[in-house]
């Protein structure tokens, strides 16, 4: 066989690849379908469930079951896929309404996961039957084959409420993502009436029956006002309060009480909640905390505080709405497929793409109850005029050699080879005009239906036949009679399904937090070489000062309210707040100086420390492993920023050295090829924080700055001895030189 080769751009070929896939993932896998509401996932294990015969009036199913039918029929995409999205539509505080019935542990609001398939059970929930999947037997969608071809599946399923509304939905794709929050089905059906009554309605009128999202953990919604723009744009941001009740507590204390937490908090979000309250407590930011306990159980959200006596309520609540996730954001992003593609779309194009999709439903439906009751009505006249000529009937069946034969004469009067008694009775049968379907049903007839009642009872039930069709040609011919019966479901659905709201929506005052100032006062800053920093006060630090210096890198005074000033090798400074640090007792353990700033320790090291208060009364000379140094002024590094660029180094170059200049004289630089250099620091000129500086010490090929020591006027400075290959070197004793000279080589 000749091989052919394509030869074609690798680039195209990747990108052609690459949307490719993109694509299958948005619209097979993470977006919900704006007719149904469901993603494939959803809507594949309800039809499974549906076709399994797992009805909400028939006993619980194994879930595993359930799982392993639908990845085999429909789903080929992993058992965690299709078990996560069957515990999620079981979940009645992630779904305003949920469509499957689970047995077992489905998980809780506090972040427990479901137990393992095996364990639980599952069936549809009876709004599931009723409204996603009832009518599938009479056409109203398509149909497509599977994966494999070997089952057929519904591309959708005939929902008959804006579901993806009253269930919201969330989802990432590929370059996109979708974010709906659940509404109240009562509103949602009525505001779906209000748009088929007047199809010119606008979204603010439509927010008269929809207030807004109806969160089924509750909360309060405090953005009310932007709440129109979001629904009309189809993005936001929707602001959410936990519900917060006052109780007295006991020897009158006070005792905060959430009984209800904003959506984004489901799961690991209450845990988080209740760290985050423990360590306003642990780090000094409030001192009204006597203790707190989660009571949350089945019947919902208690979480209880209780406070001093004194405690400002308001502002401690306020303080929680700042400061914790009791205040959070929902982002809106109501992107959905319509028409195959992916769409943002607002509360109304939302509505009108469900009532569209309600429409063509309820039509395919009415046209198949159209299309048998025509059926039924052309056999029931056929059996009423055969009741009539009976007699002639049965002399025909009588007469004939076959079924064929009879048929023949029944549909078109062919009497040959047909025995009759008389020739009218031969002359009336070739009048005899039945069609096929009537002669099939009176071959078939039994003779019981020959008895009066059973004949009044076929005409009667002819008139109801007759009934239906008219009023089904009315439905299909006028579209107020089908929208008529379209509201009538939505109200039985609203009658029978509708819940009172449980979020209010409101237009909440800004949490207004007034942080009580600490009392001001002289700490000491510990920071040791693996870079765990905290404080202790003053007199402690007295006490145990000889095995405080022993023990750290770097140990400094601080004001509580300052801030410390971290350098690194890298030329860059980052600020802490000293309120951030831990303070204790003296062997108490100290926190990663990574966790309260910028600061990297996998990718640079902290050569200096100091407090900010420090630099500003003084001048700082930095020195760099390429001889580069510098005198600044300390008050440029007093910034708010919490990262900034120190000094600015050479390529290759990093910073060796930063010291606050208070009383030094001399400067000493000693190299790796054992050079030293002895300057006096009058020659370094002042410069910018942004400059390089100016060659301190002259080097030869490959060497560099191994260390910088400074030399106090004699008889001022405590030590100035250096030890250096074995040998004590007194700083004074050194010959001094020029700054950029090669300086003195010392040998061992």
């Amino acid at each position: 066989m000749d091989e052919r080769i394509i030869k074609t751009e690798y680039s195209e070929v990747m990108q052609k690849s690459y949307i490719d896939y993109a694509m299958s993932v948005i619209i097979a896998r993470a977006l919900p379908d704006v007719r149904d509401g469901l993603k494939p996932v959803q809507r594949r294990t309800l039809y499974d469930m549906y076709e399994l015969g797992i009805r909400y009036d028939r006993p619980y199913r194994k879930s595993a079951r359930i799982v392993g039918d639908t990845m085999g029929k429909y789903h080929p995409h992993g058992d965690s896929s299709i078990y996560d999205a069957l515990v999620v539509m079981a979940q009645e505080f992630k779904k305003g309404l949920p469509l499957v019935d689970g047995h077992g542990n489905f998980g809780n609001i506090e972040g427990d996961g479901a137990a393992a398939m095996r364990y639980t059970e599952a069936r549809l929930q009876k709004i599931t039957q009723e409204a996603f999947l009832a009518d599938l037997d009479k056409d109203v969608v398509d149909f497509m084959p599977n994966f494999d071809e070997t089952e057929r599946e519904p591309v959708v399923l005939p929902v008959k409420l804006p579901n993806l509304l009253v269930n919201g939905s969330e989802g990432i794709a590929v370059g996109m993502a979708t974010s709906i929050p659940p509404h109240n089905l009562g509103e949602v059906i009525d505001a779906t009436k209000a748009y088929m009554q007047n199809e010119t309605i606008t979204t603010a009128e439509l927010m008269k029956y929809v207030k807004g999202p109806d969160f089924p953990t509750g909360g309060i919604v405090i953005n009310k006002s932007e709440l129109l723009h979001i629904y009309e744009t189809g993005t936001g941001k929707i602001r959410v309060r936990g519900k917060v009740e006052v109780e007295k507590g006991k020897g009158g204390k006070t005792n905060l009480v959430i009984t209800e937490i904003p959506y984004p908090m489901i799961g690991m979000g209450i845990s988080k909640f209740l760290s985050d309250v423990a360590g306003l407590a642990e780090t000094k930011k409030t001192q009204d905390i006597v203790d707190i306990s989660n009571q949350t159980s089945k019947e919902g959200i208690r979480i209880v505080i209780e406070l001093r006596k004194d405690t400002d309520v308001e502002n401690f609540k306020n303080m929680l709405y700042k400061k914790t996730r009791l205040e959070d954001t929902f982002g809106v992003n109501m992107l959905a497929i319509a028409d195959g593609r992916p769409e943002t779309m607002g509360l109304k194009e939302i509505i009108r793409a469900n009532v569209e999709f309600q429409f063509q439903t309820a039509t395919r439906k009415y046209n198949t109850l159209l299309a048998k009751e025509l059926e039924k009505r052309e056999i029931q006249e056929g059996l009423i005029k055969a009741c009539n000529v009976i007699d002639l009937i049965i002399e025909i069946l009588r007469g004939s050699k076959d079924r064929a034969m009879a048929k023949a004469c029944l549909v078109e009067g062919k009497t040959t080879g047909i025995q009759f008694k008389s020739k009218e009775s031969k002359v009336m049968a070739q009048m005899l005009q039945f069609t096929e379907k009537q002669a099939n049903a009176i071959l078939e007839m039994r003779l019981y239906k020959l008895i009066g009642l059973e004949l009044d009872a076929l005409v009667k039930e002819h008139e109801e036949t007759i009934a239906n069709i008219y009023r089904y040609e009315d439905i299909l011919e006028r579209r107020d009679s089908m929208a008529t019966v379209i509201i009538k479901e939505l109200d039985n659905l609203k009658k029978e399904y509708a819940t009172s709201r449980k979020t209010v929506v409101e237009d909440g005052e800004e949490a207004v937090f007034e942080e009580k100032k600490p009392e001001e006062m002289e700490i000491v800053v510990l920071m040791d070489r693996f870079g765990y920093i905290r404080a202790i006060d003053k007199n402690t630090y007295e006490r145990n000062k000889e095995a405080a210096d022993a023990e750290h890198k770097f140990v400094f005074l601080c004001k509580n309210t300052g801030r410390i000033c971290l350098f690194t090798n890298r030329g860059i400074l980052y600020t802490v707040k000293a309120g951030d640090l831990p303070f204790g007792k003296f062997r108490d353990k100290g926190i990663p100086v990574d966790n309260i700033s910028n600061y990297d320790s996998s990718a640079e090291d902290i050569i200096y420390a100091v407090s900010q208060t420090a630099l500003n009364l003084y001048r700082v000379i930095f020195a760099t492993k390429f001889s580069m140094v510098k005198v600044v002024s300390g008050g440029e590094f007093d910034v708010s920023k919490r990262t900034v660029a120190a000094t600015k180094l050479q390529e290759g170059d990093e910073l060796l050295d930063v010291t606050v200049l208070n009383g030094q004289k001399d400067m000493v630089f000693q190299s790796v090829g054992g050079f030293f250099l002895k300057f006096s620091l009058e020659e370094i000129p002042e410069k910018k924080k942004g400059a390089i500086g100016v060659r301190g010490m002259k080097l030869g090929e490959n060497d560099t700055i191994e260390a910088v020591y400074y030399a106090y006027p004699e008889g001022e400075g405590e030590n100035e001895t250096i030890s250096y290959k074995s040998r004590n070197l007194d700083l004074h004793k050194l010959k001094s030189g020029k700054r950029d000279t090669k300086g003195t080589k010392i040998r061992a």
